[in-house]
């Protein structure tokens, strides 16, 4: 540092110790609301930088969501696009989510379903035969050979068509009626990855052919469904035979009970004539009273014959009935049934065996000389009202008992009387006997979910796929599983010994 330097620091000292001086005594001249001002610009500055700062953030934030929205966007885009090459098999899902089978061929019977299917598998054959089950290149070469080449093509279509048979064997055969379009799915997703493994040989499956493998698929489970129908038929038919069986030995029966009871009383009646004919005056006037009597329980014998001649020639006169079991269906839940048995309780009483815990309550027993028509008369009134709306077989229907009597009155021109309350009685003593335990009342109970549709923002409302939402009470215990969300109950509070509960509520899905 030379003397120059030396006489420059020197200076700048006495400028700083100038200039700090000039500012103190300006700062002595400022008043307090000239400092606060000046404090509050500065501030003011501060939070203006602070605000850009701030600013830029929140580009860069909005800059970030906007890209996450697209890759969410395209995740979900990219999702779809895999569902549809997704097969489930799982039963769980298959039956929570599966639509009608609408018939394509809809056949008379199974022997022509046999046939059919017998005529489609021959073409499968005769395409194969004639090279049109698969296209494949005529001019292909290998080791500059066109005989290799072709040798090759012909093991390659073979050994395609092999694989592609041998899938669809074995997974027509498990078509059922909740997995009918999973099973189509699976035959054509089956068809496309074979052909593009063979793609680079330009080997395909013909449309035509894999269009003759949905026909068989079709087929095979109309055949099922028509054979299934068949057995409900002679299972039915099986049952009239029964019924009819049955009638016709109660008729025999009460046929030999009565004219025995009419051989006995007119022997009887003969007895008294022969000994009125020698009687005194009194003597003759109890006989004739003991003649009346027996007279009218000839007569009655007599026209219980009648009745019973009149039973077995008129094949459709039968009893209507109506009943219900509230123990074991609830309430409003009527079985409407015919039968053609002298004694028509018989046939209740059967009914109400050990396969449902309670036995059935009569609400009305009708008489018609036209049984059957009656019945379909009630079946077709309640058609849409019916419990299994598959099996016709199964008379169950949810209706009330006014509807079933108005559509009574309609049709029958006669005065039925109806039971509107029924006894259940053991049902009823059941539940008495559960409160005296401490228990609940046996009650049907239905669950109901709240589905809700949420989407992540309208950029991506048509590709985000639907969420199941509900509101989670925090203070409540769930049990989360692949099919739901399920309310954890509380235990019971009893008398007797008795573990925690285990119906669970479904309030939402995953």
């Amino acid at each position: 540092m030379g003397i120059a330097d030396v006489f420059r620091t020197k200076q700048f000292k006495n400028d700083i110790d100038r200039l700090q001086a000039e500012n103190n005594y300006l700062n002595s001249l400022l008043t307090p609301e000239m400092k606060t001002a000046v404090s509050i610009n500065t501030e003011i500055q501060r939070l203006a930088n602070e605000k850009e700062l701030i600013q830029a953030d929140i580009e860069n934030c909005k800059k970030q969501h906007q890209k996450i929205i697209q890759e969410i966007c395209s995740l979900n885009s990219e999702i779809e696009q895999k569902k549809r090459y997704i097969i489930y098999l799982d039963d769980e899902t298959l039956y929570q989510d599966f639509g009608l089978y609408t018939p394509v061929y809809n056949l008379m019977n199974s022997e022509i379903y046999k046939d059919k299917l017998a005529v489609v598998r021959e073409r499968q054959k005769t395409m194969i035969k004639n090279n049109t089950a698969a296209n494949f290149p005529s001019n292909f070469t290998y080791n500059n050979s066109i005989a290799q080449g072709k040798k090759l093509v012909a093991d390659n279509v073979k050994q395609i068509l092999r694989a592609f048979n041998n899938e669809c064997e074995a997974i027509i055969d498990k078509v059922k009626f909740n997995n009918v379009e999973s099973i189509r799915k699976r035959i054509i997703k089956s068809c496309e990855d074979l052909n593009k493994l063979n793609s680079k040989m330009q080997i395909s499956i013909t449309p035509s052919y894999l269009d003759l493998k949905l026909q068989e698929m079709n087929l095979c489970y109309e055949y099922a469904l028509k054979k299934q129908e068949e057995k409900e038929e002679q299972k039915r038919i099986r049952e009239e035979q029964r019924e009819a069986q049955k009638l016709q030995k109660e008729i025999e029966e009460a046929r030999k009970t009565s004219e025995k009871e009419r051989t006995h009383y007119r022997n009887a009646l003969h007895r008294i004539e022969v000994q009125m004919q020698s009687a005194t005056e009194i003597e003759r006037t109890i006989l004739e009273e003991r003649h009346l009597e027996m007279q009218q329980q000839l007569d009655h014998i007599e026209e219980e014959i009648r009745k019973i001649d009149y039973r077995e020639a008129n094949q459709r006169a039968g009893y209507v009935y109506i009943i219900s079991n509230i123990g074991s269906f609830g309430e409003n839940i009527y079985k409407i049934g015919m039968t053609r048995r002298l004694e028509p309780m018989d046939r209740v009483d059967e009914l109400g065996d050990a396969s449902v815990p309670f036995a059935f309550d009569v609400h009305a027993m009708i008489f018609s000389d036209d049984a059957p028509a009656l019945e379909s008369a009630l079946h077709r009134a309640f058609d849409d009202r019916k419990v299994n709306m598959i099996n016709t077989r199964r008379e169950f229907f949810n209706v009330t008992l006014e509807e079933i009597e108005a559509v009574v009155k309609r049709n029958f021109d006669k005065t039925v009387e109806f039971t509107k309350i029924p006894n259940a009685e053991q049902y009823r003593e059941s539940q008495m006997m559960r409160r005296q335990l401490g228990m609940d009342d046996l009650v049907r109970q239905e669950s109901l979910i709240d589905i809700s549709i949420n989407t992540l923002s309208p950029a991506c409302a048509s590709h985000s796929p639907s969420t199941n939402t509900s509101t989670l009470d925090p203070s409540k215990e769930y049990l989360r599983t692949k099919w739901g969300i399920y309310e954890m109950p509380n235990p019971y509070h009893t008398h007797i010994a008795k573990g925690p509960r285990n119906d669970l509520k479904l309030v939402g899905t995953i």
